[in-house]
């Protein structure tokens, strides 16, 4: 078994630094939209019409099944639920 050490939990799984960062911005807004959600009390139904989609993708949305979003999915979704996202660019270390 390998010691190695990895910045995060996406940069141990995934091939690539790129493959690590594209999942780690999908987790962190499917975090804040079930959050947003949970927050809102409503059920899937209401979710899915609030965010324009489906109640099936919610499900899948609250269930955390990351592979089946992308992230101009994501952002779109979190825009219809009333947040903001931003974006900051910066050099890797």
């Amino acid at each position: 078994m390998s010691n190695e050490r990895f910045g995060s939990i996406w940069d141990a799984l995934e091939d690539t630094p790129a493959e690590a960062e594209n999942m780690r911005l999908r987790s962190e807004l499917m975090i804040a939209l079930k959050r947003r959600i949970e927050a809102a009390d409503i059920n899937q139904s209401d979710a899915a019409k609030l965010l324009g989609v489906t109640q099936p993708r919610v499900s899948d949305l609250m269930r955390g099944k990351i592979n089946l979003f992308g992230l101009d999915a994501l952002v779109n979704m979190a825009a219809a639920a009333g947040l903001h996202v931003v974006m900051r660019v910066e050099q890797a270390a």
